[in-house]
């Protein structure tokens, strides 16, 4: 390849984020990628259910609008191409969507990519019988007891690597849509096809991976949760990251001029170790990478020059996240203002357990807190005063759907069978709804293949 710089932009950290962000990261810079992160621990449990009830769901809904957003974009910028792990649970479902997007645009000649093979659910028995124990990480329990599963598994996905990606964009894909893949592989797929990497240059793979870490949770290494906050750093237009790739691992990490926010040695550092776990052995598909050895550098304003990265051999088994059914939940919210704030809070929140109790449930787990009074801040010396008015926040988790629906009927009647200055019970009554608690484990990585298919938006769309 002659790819000197690869320009890859991120601009979206999880289902929810900005959705004006792609649409103006590609707009203001000349981008090469444009990388999309949708998908945390438990969203593909949700997309697993919306899959279940209709066979044409189960992927990111926000994906045909926002390509929608982008053909300005594509058509200014026909080199200009999209990777995202948007397509969930249904990557060929989220393809067909696109494409119509597309073929309705005028673009109907691009050529889109549904890459899956993430879903090990659907052969659970057969890796079962081949020997797979799926034992959870933290607990060491087998996933299977005596033949018995131990939980009602919803959803379980391998994370995959870049192989995918890869293999598309060979195939001329313009747009990549996977299913669940590592967060780093978004920026790694497009490094090895452009540079021409072999899958064994450890360091070059090591330094992609810090690469794709630094841009993944969108706007946090560009100024947005930055711990030196203040009210002169311009959050209203914040800018999205740039990874400005070279060819021996090493990037510069950037944002769009003019944009607010900022990129500097320190909000770098701060998403370089965010959620890493042993900084020596970071875990990807593609790579065993080694942060160790980073340096960052500031190369002038909002430019982030980042070397030293480095990796050994892939590890021989992928991450699977796994949910399982796990009862219900529900929570709910009421004011509690005037003198003896926090008093009167703390009864009512012991009121609601005792009338729970008293209609007939023994709720397995109940907890309420005290937001103004120290409840989300545990331990820490808040000082002198007691407030005139506190948020008081119940939560409950149960077996029986019917025990945590009455705990959610019991916040109203405070508001009259309380003591005084309980308010704010206006709106809807919150609901219940189910669990999906987590389960970690592994698979054999020779268990699973990449599938990938590449098709021009008129043909996804003849289908």
């Amino acid at each position: 390849m002659t790819t000197q710089t690869l320009r890859i932009g991120n601009a979206a950290g999880f289902w929810g984020d900005n959705t004006d962000a792609p649409r103006r990261l590609a707009n203001s810079s000349e981008l090469d990628y444009l990388t999309l992160e949708y998908l945390a621990e438990l969203t593909l449990s949700i997309l697993a259910h919306l899959k279940s009830k209709n066979p044409d769901a189960g992927y990111v809904t926000e994906c045909p609008n926002v390509v929608r957003s982008l053909v300005p974009a594509f058509k200014a910028n026909p080199g200009l191409k999209l990777v995202t792990n948007g397509g969930g649970m249904n990557p060929a479902a989220c393809a067909r969507a696109v494409a119509a997007v597309l073929a309705e645009e005028g673009l109907g000649e691009v050529r889109v990519a549904a890459c899956s093979g993430d879903n090990v659910l659907t052969d659970m028995s057969e890796h079962v019988a081949a020997g797979e124990r799926f034992t959870h990480f933290e607990t060491g329990d087998d996933l299977i007891d005596d033949g018995i599963p131990r939980v009602n598994i919803a959803s379980a996905n391998a994370y995959l690597g870049a192989a995918g990606i890869v293999e598309a964009l060979a195939a001329g894909a313009q747009i990549v849509l996977t299913g669940r893949i590592a967060d780093a592989s978004l920026v790694t797929g497009p490094a090895i096809h452009e540079f021409g990497w072999d899958w064994d240059d450890w360091a070059k793979l090591g330094g992609a991976t810090v690469a794709g870490h630094l841009i993944e949770c969108g706007a946090q290494s560009t100024g947005g949760i930055y711990s030196q906050w203040s009210e002169q750093l311009d959050l209203a237009n914040l800018g999205y990251p740039i990874a400005e790739m070279n060819a021996d691992g090493s990037c510069v990490i950037t944002k769009p001029p003019g944009t607010g926010g900022c990129v500097n040695t320190q909000t770098v550092a701060e998403q370089l170790v965010y959620e890493i776990g042993d900084p020596a052995r970071y875990m990807t598909p593609d790579v065993v990478a080694d942060f160790t050895n980073v340096t960052l550098q500031q190369q002038g304003e909002d430019r982030v020059f980042v070397s030293g990265g480095d990796g050994t051999a892939a590890p021989d088994t992928y991450k699977v996240s796994m949910a399982y059914k796990d009862g219900y939940a529900g929570s709910g919210m009421i004011v509690v203002a005037g003198r003896g704030a926090v008093a009167k809070a703390t009864q009512c929140g012991e009121l609601i357990r005792q009338r729970v109790r008293e209609a007939g449930f023994e709720l397995a787990h109940y907890n309420y807190e005290l937001l103004g009074a120290g409840g989300s801040l545990a331990g820490m010396n808040l000082g002198s005063g007691e407030p005139w008015e506190v948020v008081l926040r119940v939560a409950a988790r149960d077996p029986n759907r019917a025990a945590i629906d009455r705990m959610l009927r019991e916040l109203a009647p405070l508001v009259t069978s309380g003591p005084p200055g309980v308010t704010g019970y206006t709106g809807a009554r919150s609901k219940s709804h189910p669990v999906l608690a987590y389960w970690p484990s592994t698979i054999h990585r020779d268990r699973l293949r990449h599938n990938v298919e590449v098709k021009a938006a008129t043909e996804w769309t003849q289908e």
